[in-house]
């Protein structure tokens, strides 16, 4: 029994870290996902989009008009398809 316990001990800290691992990259995967759906022009909103600890900054004047779909290119905005695609993502992780 305890040959028992000790593997399952083993295997639980082994997913365990793994998930650990996995979701310290959602901040980096979400920043990549709305940065390559952010709408482009004449790139500055790409370019003026920032990853600033664990939070995606959008540094121009009209990232809200972008975010709400003011551009065919993202008519959904940004942060709401990054919101869903990274909740997918944490899905897969805990599966």
């Amino acid at each position: 029994m305890r040959m028992f316990l000790k593997v399952l001990k083993t295997a639980i800290a082994s997913t365990l870290l793994k998930r650990n691992r996995d979701l310290k990259n959602i901040p980096q995967e979400a920043y990549e996902y709305f940065k390559d759906i952010t709408p482009i022009r004449t790139g500055n909103a790409r370019r003026k989009t920032k990853l600033k600890k664990d939070a995606i900054v959008a540094d121009y004047p009209y990232g809200k008009r972008l975010d709400e779909g003011y551009s065919p290119q993202a008519p959904r905005g940004m942060s709401k398809p990054t919101i869903e695609h990274i909740g997918e993502k944490v899905k897969i992780i805990f599966k």
